[in-house]
C-alpha cells in the first residue's frame, strides 16, 4: 500500500508547500499595484522586451516582435508549467491514479462535472455581453492552492481525499488544455504549423527510438514552442505535446541496476579500512566504480520521471509564484463593491464557488450511488461535499484563461481586471469555505499514514 501511494504523497507535498510561495506571491503583488509609488515601476515592468538572438533569429519573438517579459511569462514560462502538467498526465495515465479504469473513473466524472457546471452558469450569466468569451475562466482547480488548503488541516485529511482531488485536478488541467487549443488559437499560419509538425515528428520518433539525452527533447521541444507561437496555435499546447513524446521506458531494468551496483560495491569490499575512512582524494579506480554506479542510477529512472521530478521545484517555486505575481495585480482605486454583484466578476465567483461544488458533488455521487466506484478511502458524503467546495479554488488556470479572453485588446483592460477580482474572491471564497467545511467534517485525531 505503501508503495502505491508513495508518488501521490510525493506530488500532493511538492504542491502544497508551492502553494504556499503562491500565496505569498499573489499577496505582494496586490500590495504592490495598490501602493502609489510602486504601482507605475510594477506595471512598466513588465512592458520591457526581452531576447534571445543568434544573428538575425531571436528565438523570443512573435511575428516578427521581440516578446515582452509579460508575453515570456505568459507564453515561455507557461509553456514549461504545461509541459510538466503533459509529463505529470502521461505518467499518471501509465502508473498513476489513471492508470486504472476502476480508480480513475471517479475523479474524471468529477472533473467533467466540475468542468461543466461552471461553464454552464458563467454562460447562463454572460450570454449577449462582451464578456460571454471568458466561460473557460471558472472551469479550472488550482491544484498548488487546494493542496496547499488540505496542507492546512495536515494528517486529519485521509489519503484517499488527497489522491481523488489531485487526480481531479490533473482531469481538469487536460479540459484546460482542450479549450485552450480549441478556443485560444487564432490566424493560423499552415506552413509554420506545418514546421512545428515537422520538429513534433522529429522529438516523436527520437521517443520511439528511446533517446535518453533530457537536452534533445529540450532543444527540439524549444523550436515547436517557437513554431507554434507565431503559427497562431497557443504555444503551451507545444509543452504538452512534447511532453507526450519523452520516453517512460528506462535503459536500465531495476534488476540489471541492480547488479551494476553490487558489482561496483564489492570493489570497495576489497579496500583497506584505513582507505575506506579517511578522507582523501579518490583514487583512479574508486572514481571509475562511482561513475559507473552514477550513470547506471540514471540509465534506471526514464527521462519522463527524472524531468518530472527535476522540473517540480522549478514550476512549484519559480515559474507559477512569478506567473502570479505578474497577473494577479488587482488595481482596487475606483472599485465599487457593486462590480461584485454585476458584469462579469459574479458570473466568475458563482462559477467557481457554486459551479464547481455542484458539479464535481452531483457527478460524484451519481457515480458512487450507481456502484460505478467507492468512495475514495477515508471520506464520507459531507467529506466528499468539502473537498467539492474547495475544486472550487481556480486561481493559476483560470487568471491565464482570462488573459487569453482578454488581455489582448487595451480597450478590455478594465474587463479583464475584474475578472481578476472575480477569480480572487471566487477562489478566497472557496478555500475559507472548504477549509471550514473540512475542518468540522474531519476526524479530531490525525490519520495515521503508512510510512513511505
Amino acid at each position: 500500500m505503501a508503495s502505491a501511494f508513495y508518488t501521490a504523497r510525493k506530488t500532493i507535498r511538492n504542491y502544497a508547500n508551492g502553494g504556499n510561495v503562491l500565496i505569498v506571491a499573489t499577496v505582494l503583488a496586490l500590495l504592490i499595484v495598490n501602493i502609489p509609488f510602486t504601482r507605475s515601476l510594477y506595471e512598466s515592468l513588465w512592458d520591457h522586451e526581452l531576447a534571445l538572438q543568434v544573428g538575425s533569429f531571436n528565438l523570443f519573438s512573435h511575428h516578427g516582435q521581440p516578446m515582452s517579459i509579460m508575453a515570456f511569462i505568459n507564453d515561455a514560462l507557461m509553456a514549461l508549467f504545461f509541459f510538466s502538467v503533459g509529463l505529470e498526465i502521461k505518467r499518471e495515465v501509465l502508473v498513476g491514479e489513471l492508470s486504472s479504469f476502476r480508480n480513475a473513473l471517479l475523479p474524471i466524472v468529477a472533473a467533467i462535472g466540475g468542468m461543466a457546471m461552471p461553464i454552464l452558469i458563467y454562460w447562463l450569466m454572460s450570454r449577449g455581453t462582451d464578456y460571454a468569451s471568458g466561460f473557460g475562466i471558472p472551469m479550472a482547480t488550482d491544484i498548488a492552492f487546494s493542496l496547499g488548503v488540505l496542507a492546512m488541516l495536515g494528517k486529519r485529511v485521509p489519503i484517499g481525499l488527497k489522491v481523488f482531488l489531485t487526480t481531479l485536478a490533473v482531469v481538469d488541467d487536460i479540459g484546460g488544455i482542450l479549450v485552450i487549443a480549441i478556443f485560444y488559437s487564432t490566424h493560423i499560419d499552415y506552413m509554420l504549423l506545418l514546421w512545428a509538425a515537422c520538429c513534433l515528428a522529429v522529438v516523436f520518433i527520437g521517443g520511439k527510438l528511446g533517446i535518453q539525452t533530457k537536452l534533445f527533447y529540450i532543444i527540439v521541444g524549444a523550436f515547436v514552442w517557437f513554431f507554434f507561437l507565431n503559427a497562431g496555435i497557443h504555444p503551451t499546447i507545444a509543452g504538452v505535446l512534447v511532453a507526450f513524446c519523452v520516453p517512460a521506458k528506462p535503459v536500465y531494468a531495476p534488476k540489471k541496476y541492480v547488479k551494476s551496483i553490487r558489482k561496483n560495491i564489492s570493489h570497495f569490499a576489497h579496500e583497506d579500512d584505513e582507505s575506506l575512512n579517511s578522507r582523501t582524494i579518490l583514487s583512479k579506480e574508486q572514481m571509475n566504480w562511482l561513475k559507473e554506479m552514477e550513470t547506471a542510477s540514471d540509465k534506471v529512472i526514464s527521462p519522463l520521471q527524472d524531468m518530472e521530478d527535476s522540473l517540480h521545484p522549478l514550476v512549484n517555486y519559480i515559474i507559477v509564484p512569478v506567473f502570479a505575481f505578474a497577473n494577479a495585480g488587482i488595481y482596487f482605486g475606483g472599485m465599487e463593491i457593486s462590480q461584485l454583484f454585476h458584469g462579469i466578476a459574479p458570473a466568475i465567483i458563482i462559477g467557481l464557488v457554486v459551479g464547481k461544488f455542484l458539479g464535481v458533488f452531483l457527478f460524484s455521487a451519481l457515480c458512487i450511488l450507481l456502484k460505478w466506484t467507492p468512495m475514495p478511502e477515508g471520506a464520507n458524503w459531507k467529506r466528499l461535499a468539502s473537498v467539492s467546495v474547495l475544486a472550487g479554488i481556480g486561481f493559476t488556470v483560470s487568471l491565464f484563461i482570462a488573459n487569453l479572453s482578454f488581455g489582448g485588446d487595451p480597450m478590455q483592460n478594465e474587463l479583464l481586471n475584474d475578472a481578476k477580482l472575480g477569480i480572487l474572491v471566487g477562489s478566497l471564497l472557496a478555500g475559507v469555505l472548504g477549509w471550514l467545511l473540512l475542518h468540522i467534517t474531519l476526524p479530531k485525531e490525525a490519520q495515521e499514514e503508512e510510512e513511505d
